[in-house]
């Protein structure tokens, strides 16, 4: 099974962040998000269950610095990093080489 992922702005922003659009759902998906990161050596710090926005966050620490891992209940999951944009494009470069993950190409544009 390959998670589909884009790398892009968020909405209004110039820093980026990374958005699994497709496979977070699978019961194995952290399993493989955070093995695919092993590199970095992730350790969740922290998870907070936000029930009024149907989130759960997860504050992970990292040799390349502090990320944050959101999950909503659509299925959705986010990876992003305030402060700290090498650490985003870290993680796309190793989710990129990682056979579970495929990036899918976005037009900058349509986030401005």
């Amino acid at each position: 099974m390959k998670y589909k992922y884009h790398l892009r702005p968020g909405y209004k922003s110039q820093d980026l962040l990374i958005e699994i659009f497709s496979g977070a759902e699978n019961e194995y998906f952290l399993t493989d998000l955070l093995g695919s990161m092993a590199s970095i050596n992730p350790k969740i710090d922290e998870i907070n269950d936000l029930w009024m926005n149907d989130e759960i966050l997860m504050e992970v620490s990292s040799d390349i610095g502090l990320f944050s891992i959101s999950k909503d209940i659509w299925d959705f999951a986010f990876i992003t990093a305030d402060d700290n944009q090498e650490c985003i494009i870290k993680i796309d470069l190793l989710l990129d080489t990682n056979k579970h993950f495929q990036k899918v190409e976005v037009d900058f544009e349509k986030y401005k």
